[in-house]
């Protein structure tokens, strides 16, 4: 092995310098020193020390100024403050959007239960002193028509274009509906808000009944059970209603078989998936039929009785009808639509449970607004049937397990 000296990492200075050559020509007997006139350990690493100072500083062994170090840990701060920053923002962004979605949701609830607490008021109010269900079911159809037209027109919502086939469809969808709101419109006429109401909390009943019959869609046996409490419900509510008649009873439970008739046709006679409409657009191409359905048949039946002569000649106030018919009818559209813009957001099952919850807002709204007796056994049988309407709600979204082979 050569010594240091050889490989040219001593830097000899002095009288050491000339002795260097002949150091190389007279090597170590041993052949690991450096010879007899190498000169003294010390100087040697003295020699060394700053060849080993430059390595050692090109790979960054040897501490930065204290400069450089503060320069150094104000880049990583500001780093870290701006992904700091970045990871705060998005985290914003994300929460508010879902805030806005909540905050949107519960606005849409707000206003279904708000127009359709509208609606059972104004509506009950005109049919109390104007006994044309009839009538004032065209009325409604027609403003719903209006309005359909309009949103069509401005743009608001797409206008459809309509095959035969899908008018073919539709039509027994426009009849049943026709009928459905018609029935409700008769019941509302006869008895209270809240007993018309409570009847209609049937509707699971007949939506089993119907969906098994036609369908071939066979019940849970939790679900049948669950419609024990809303019949049971049903029929102490009506032993005990102070407005009970036989009409307005019969016309509320004509209204579920027809509604509940609806959902059934909707899955059977429906054309296929990729040629069907959006529920709002076939809601109000439904609206739009169900006008020109009724309108012949309110002229052979009641006739005409929305005119002003005839409201002047039965003694009516002829503005107050009016206004209280057009906002009825103009809240019978909006609930409906907005219920749909809900159904797009949410499961049905929530729907649903939306809708029970909007049922005992109207009962309990229109028992204060028109001071309806009600008894501790009508609130007891109505509560029974709500109850059980909430149950039902809960054990449709329960599917039951397929078999095993």
């Amino acid at each position: 092995m050569q010594s240091a000296a050889a490989v040219g990492l001593l830097r000899p200075c002095g009288a050491t310098a000339a002795a260097a050559p002949r150091q190389l020509r007279n090597p170590s007997p041993r052949g690991f020193g450096v010879g007899v006139g190498q000169p003294p350990r010390g100087l040697r690493l003295s020699a060394v020390a700053p060849r080993a100072g430059i390595s050692a500083r090109r790979i960054g062994l040897v501490p930065a100024s204290p400069e450089q170090e503060e320069e150094r840990r104000r880049g990583a701060r500001d780093v870290a403050v701006a992904a700091t920053a970045a990871a705060a923002g998005e985290a914003g962004a994300e929460e508010g959007g879902g805030l806005a979605k909540t905050l949107q949701l519960g606005a849409l609830f707000g206003l279904w239960y708000l127009f359709n607490i509208y609606f059972n008021i104004y509506n009950k109010q005109v049919l109390k002193v104007f006994p044309y269900p009839i009538n004032i079911t065209n009325v409604q159809f027609a403003v719903g028509t209006v309005i359909a037209l309009f949103m069509w027109i401005t743009g608001i919502l797409k206008r459809p274009k309509i095959s035969g086939a899908q008018l073919a469809a539709i039509l027994p969808l426009a009849m049943v509906h026709t009928m459905g709101n018609l029935f409700t419109n008769m019941s509302l006429g006869k008895v209270a808000v809240s007993f018309t109401h409570t009847i209609k909390a049937m509707e699971p009943f007949f939506s089993v009944l119907l969906s098994a019959l036609f369908l071939g869609e066979m019940p849970t046996p939790f679900v049948v059970l669950s419609l024990v409490p809303i019949v049971g419900g049903v029929a102490l509510a009506s032993l005990t209603e102070a407005s009970f008649n036989w009409a307005g009873f019969w016309s509320a439970m004509a209204s579920n078989v027809t509604f509940q008739s609806r959902n059934v046709l909707s899955k059977k006679l429906m054309v296929k998936k990729e040629e069907s409409l959006d529920n709002i657009t076939l809601f109000s191409i439904i609206t739009v039929m169900s006008f020109f359905l009724l309108a012949p048949v309110t002229l052979l039946t009641e006739g005409v009785k929305v005119t002003p002569t005839v409201l002047q000649s039965a003694g009516l106030n002829l503005k107050q009808i009016y206004t209280r018919s057009l906002i009825a009818a103009f809240c019978f559209h909006a609930y409906q639509q907005v219920s749909y813009m809900i159904l797009a957001r949410v499961s049905p099952v929530t729907h649903s449970v939306g809708n029970c919850v909007k049922r005992v807002v109207v009962i309990v709204t229109s028992v204060l607004f028109f001071r309806t007796p009600v008894s501790p056994i009508n609130s007891l049988g109505t509560g029974v049937a709500l109850a059980g309407v909430f149950l039902y709600s809960q054990l449709k979204r329960l599917k039951p397990k397929p078999k095993t082979a």
